[in-house]
C-alpha cells in the first residue's frame, strides 16, 4: 500500500507557525491581486486610529469652547476637524468597497490555482493509489482546504500587522493612563485564545477520523443523483433506503460535531464573561479618574475608545495566533496530499524509442502483485508480440488478462523480471513515449460527454482535430456511420450531461473509443474486450478492418469471445496469473485443453 504521510508532513505537524509554503502558493497565483490586498489590509487599520485621535480633538475644543471668548473660531476649528474626519471616513469606505472587489476576485484566483494543482499531483500519482482508500480520504481533506487556507493564511498575518500597529498606538495611551491596564488587558484576552487552541486541535482530529464517514455520504449522495444508478434504484426500489441511510450518516456527523460545537460555545462563554469583567473594572477607573478631575471629558472618551479598540486589537491579534496555529494544523492535510510521490518515474538518462520495432515486445518472467493484496496476480509471464503480429489473450475474468495490459503501459511496474521493446527494458523510456506509442481501448473505455469530433480526436491531442483524419478512424471503427445519422453529425454533443446532448447505446460508444485508437497511429495497438457490446456482424466487420490497419503494427486482443480470437497469429490462455496454453487457434484446438474446451462450450450456444 503506498505510503501517503512522509517525514515532510511529520515536520509540518511538528513546526507551528510556519506558513512560508501556503504564502508562496497565494503569491505565484497572483502577484498583483496579492499586493494590492495587503496595502488595503493596512490602510484599513490604519484609518480607524485616524479617527479616534481626531474625535479626541474634537470633544477638546468642544469642552473648552464653553468658556471661550471667541466661539466662533472653536467652531471653525471643528468644522474643519469635521470635514477632514468625513475624508477619512469616505477613503474607508472606499477602501472598504476596493477590498470586497479585491478579496472576490483573489479568492477566486487563489481557488482556480490550488485546484489546478491538486488536478495536476492527481494526475501525477500512479493508478496504485487509487486503490487505496485512505488516498481518497487524503484528496477530499486536501480539496477541502485547498481553496481558503492559503489566502486565510495571507489575511491573518496582515491582520496580525494591523493589529499590531494599532496596538502600539493604543497601548501608548492607555499606559499614559495607568501601566497596570495593559496587563489587565492580556489577561482578559488570553481566555479566549486557550479556548481556540483546545478546540482547534479537538476539530482538527475529529475531522479527519470523520473523513471517511463524510466520503461515504457523498458517495450515497452522488448515487441518488446521478444517471448510473437511476435505473437500478428505481427497479429495484432502492431510493428510500439510500436516502435513509445518507440522512443516518449525516445526524451521525451532525450529532458528534454539535457536541463539539457546544463545549467550545460554553467555554467561549465563560472566556467573554471573564473578559467582560475586567474592562468593565478599567472603565470604572477611568469615570473615576474623570470624576475627580484628573482627566478631561474628551481624555475619557479618548481612553475609552482606546480602551475598546486596545481590548479588540488584543483580542484580535491573540484570536489570529491561535487562528493561525488553526490553519497550521488544517495545512498539513494540504500538505499530506502534494507530499505524494509516485513510484512511476522517468530515467534519469532516457533511452529513445525504436521507431520502427524491429523484434517487438517480450515478457520475461514477470511477476507481479498488488499493493492491497497478497495475492499474486502474474506469475513468471513469458511471451511476445512481433510487429504486425496479432496476440490474442483469453481466460476467465479475474485469471490476470488486463493487469499484463496495465504493466505493458507502465501503469504498474513488475515486481520482478521485465518487459522489454526489442530488447530494450519499457523502464528505460520515458513514460510519456511509452504510452504515445501505445493506443489502447480499455473494457471501462471513457465517455467523453464532448462532441463526437472531440471524443474520437482525444485519441491523438497531438495532432490538429482534422475532419479527414477522424471521419476515417470513425470509418475503420463502424463509428462513422453512427455519427453521420445524429443531429449535427460530427458536431453533435454526446451524453446527456449537456444541452442538445444525445444519448449513445453501449455499441455505439464502444465504437467512438474504437476510433480513438485507431487515430493514435501508435506501433502497439491494444484491444481489452474492444466489441463486447457489438453483435456479431459489426465485430466481424471491425476486424476485418482491424487487419487492414495494423499493417507492421503489433496488436494485444482480449477478448472472452473465442470465435473472434481466432484470426490471432498466436494464442495465449491465462489462468490465475500463469499462461497455461499457447500457440494458434488450429495448435490450441488439437492439444484439447482448456481453450478447445472453451471454445467447443460457446460454439454449442451458438448452435443453440
Amino acid at each position: 500500500m503506498p505510503k501517503l504521510t512522509g517525514k515532510y508532513l511529520k515536520l509540518k505537524l511538528q513546526q507551528n507557525f510556519r506558513f512560508l509554503p501556503a504564502l508562496r502558493l497565494v503569491w505565484q497565483s497572483s502577484p498583483c491581486w496579492t499586493i494590492a490586498r495587503v496595502i488595503l489590509l493596512i490602510i484599513q487599520g490604519i484609518l480607524p486610529l485616524v479617527s479616534i485621535y481626531l474625535s479626541k480633538l474634537i470633544i477638546d475644543i468642544v469642552s473648552t469652547s464653553f468658556n471661550a471668548a471667541n466661539k466662533i473660531t472653536a467652531f471653525q476649528q471643528i468644522l474643519w476637524l469635521i470635514v477632514i474626519m468625513g475624508g477619512v471616513t469616505l477613503l474607508n469606505t472606499l477602501c472598504n468597497a476596493i477590498a470586497e472587489l479585491v478579496t472576490t476576485a483573489h479568492s477566486m484566483r487563489v481557488t482556480d490555482y490550488m485546484q489546478g494543482i491538486i488536478q495536476a499531483k492527481s494526475i501525477e500519482a500512479d493508478l496504485e493509489y487509487y486503490e487505496n482508500p485512505r488516498y481518497y480520504d487524503t484528496l477530499k481533506r486536501a480539496q477541502q482546504e485547498a481553496p481558503y487556507r492559503p489566502p486565510q493564511i495571507l489575511n491573518r498575518l496582515a491582520q496580525v500587522g494591523t493589529s499590531a500597529i494599532s496596538l502600539i498606538g493604543m497601548l501608548g495611551l492607555l499606559i499614559s493612563l495607568y501601566w497596570g491596564i495593559l496587563p489587565i488587558l492580556f489577561a482578559a484576552a488570553i481566555p479566549a485564545m486557550l479556548v481556540r487552541l483546545k478546540y482547534s486541535r479537538i476539530m482538527y482530529n475529529w475531522q479527519r477520523e470523520k473523513t471517511p464517514l463524510e466520503r461515504q455520504g457523498m458517495y450515497l449522495a452522488w448515487m441518488l443523483t446521478s444517471d448510473q444508478f437511476a435505473k437500478e434504484i428505481r427497479l429495484f426500489g432502492l431510493g428510500n433506503y439510500f436516502s435513509q441511510w445518507y440522512l443516518r450518516t449525516r445526524q451521525q456527523i451532525y450529532k458528534e460535531s454539535l457536541k463539539i460545537f457546544t463545549g467550545r460555545s460554553i467555554a467561549n462563554f465563560a472566556a467573554e464573561v471573564t473578559a467582560g469583567v475586567l474592562i468593565f473594572g478599567i472603565y470604572a477607573f477611568m469615570i473615576y479618574q474623570t470624576i475627580h478631575g484628573i482627566l478631561r471629558l474628551g481624555d475619557l472618551v479618548l481612553y475609552h475608545q482606546a480602551l475598546q479598540r486596545g481590548q479588540n486589537d488584543i483580542k484580535g491579534l491573540l484570536g489570529t495566533i491561535s487562528a493561525l496555529y488553526e490553519d497550521n494544523l488544517f495545512l498539513a492535510n494540504l500538505y499530506e496530499f502534494l507530499d505524494i510521490k509516485p513510484r512511476l518515474v522517468d530515467p534519469i538518462h532516457p533511452v529513445p524509442i525504436p521507431r520502427p520495432m524491429h523484434s517487438g515486445v517480450a515478457f520475461r518472467n514477470v511477476n507481479f502483485n498488488y499493493s492491497n493484496t497478497t495475492r499474486q496476480a502474474l506469475k513468471d509471464i513469458n511471451l511476445t508480440i512481433e510487429p504486425g503480429e496479432v496476440v490474442a489473450i483469453v481466460g476467465e475474468n479475474g485469471s490476470g488478462k488486463t493487469t499484463l495490459i496495465k504493466l505493458l503501459c507502465r501503469l504498474y511496474d513488475p515486481s520482478s523480471g521485465s518487459i522489454t521493446i526489442d530488447g530494450i527494458d519499457i523502464r528505460d523510456f520515458k513514460i510519456a513515449d511509452l504510452r504515445r506509442e501505445i493506443s489502447v481501448v480499455f473494457q471501462d473505455y471513457a465517455k467523453y460527454f464532448f462532441s463526437a469530433q472531440d471524443n474520437i480526436w482525444l485519441g491523438n491531442i497531438d495532432v490538429p482535430p482534422q475532419r479527414a483524419n477522424i471521419i476515417e478512424a470513425a470509418r475503420y471503427s463502424g463509428a462513422d456511420d453512427v455519427i453521420t445519422k445524429l443531429p449535427q453529425g460530427y458536431d453533435t454533443m454526446l451524453g446527456k450531461l449537456f444541452d442538445k446532448g444525445e444519448e449513445l447505446s453501449i455499441g455505439q460508444w464502444q465504437k467512438i473509443a474504437l476510433a480513438r485508437a485507431f487515430l493514435r497511429h501508435s506501433q502497439l495497438i491494444i484491444l481489452d474486450e474492444p466489441t463486447s457490446a457489438l453483435d456479431p456482424k459489426a465485430e466481424y466487420e471491425v476486424f476485418e478492418k482491424f487487419r487492414q490497419l495494423i499493417k507492421n503494427q503489433a496488436a494485444i486482443l482480449i477478448s472472452h469471445r473465442l470465435s473472434t480470437v481466432k484470426m490471432a497469429d498466436r494464442i495465449y490462455v491465462v489462468s490465475n496469473g500463469c499462461i497455461v496454453e499457447s500457440g494458434t487457434h488450429e495448435d490450441l484446438m488439437q492439444l484439447g485443453g482448456s481453450y478447445a474446451f472453451l471454445f467447443e462450450t460457446q460454439a454449442q450456444q451458438y448452435k443453440l
